[in-house]
């Protein structure tokens, strides 16, 4: 994918800030803020996740908060697609389906709406980072569990290190900016 800018050559990744040793010593932290603050750095990461969608057949997208509404939302205003926000478990007000998943140090869950995917839908997946890929296999399963069919996972980052790409490897899985470590 070419990730040049019409009105210059900065590319996406010319907006990430990396911050040596955070959260701790050995990690470098990739911070999507510093894509998202500039204006011309979000439209570039908004254009690259409409890019990866452009021939692909789908009805709604659905990303987990809150970088994944960040992305997700414009992407879908763009497109003329609904979005279906997947949150922690307990801020959702409807009925819901949730599901469980390993962090580091312990568990998470994330829920959506049981109405929010429809049986039969094609549902592109829309977040800011790809690390391990638990959170993104607990969010297609839950798509799955409604009846949905995961035809497309975007991510504007990935951190190769981590093997997200092995726990989501049935899935068609792009980003635009992939890091080879940690």
């Amino acid at each position: 994918m070419d990730t040049k800018q019409s009105a210059g050559t900065k590319e996406l990744k010319d907006y990430v800030i990396s911050i040596p040793d955070f959260p701790e010593p050995g990690i470098i932290f990739r911070d999507v803020t510093s894509i998202i603050q500039d204006a011309d750095g979000l439209a570039l990461a908004v254009d690259q996740l409409r890019e990866m969608v452009k021939d692909v057949d789908y009805d709604i997208i659905a990303g987990p908060e809150s970088r994944g509404f960040i992305f997700g939302v414009p992407v879908a205003y763009a497109e003329h697609k609904g979005f279906v926000p997947v949150r922690k478990k307990g801020k959702l007000p409807r009925e819901t389906v949730s599901a469980s998943y390993e962090l580091e140090y312990g568990t998470a869950e994330v829920e959506i709406h049981k109405d929010a995917i429809q049986p039969g839908q094609k549902v592109v997946i829309v977040d800011d980072l790809m690390a391990t890929g638990g959170t993104i296999e607990a969010i297609a399963g839950l798509i799955e569990q409604l009846g949905g069919q995961v035809v497309k996972i975007c991510f504007v980052m990935e951190l190769a290190g981590l093997c997200g790409r092995k726990r989501l490897e049935k899935y068609d899985v792009s980003s635009a900016i992939i890091y080879e470590g940690k």
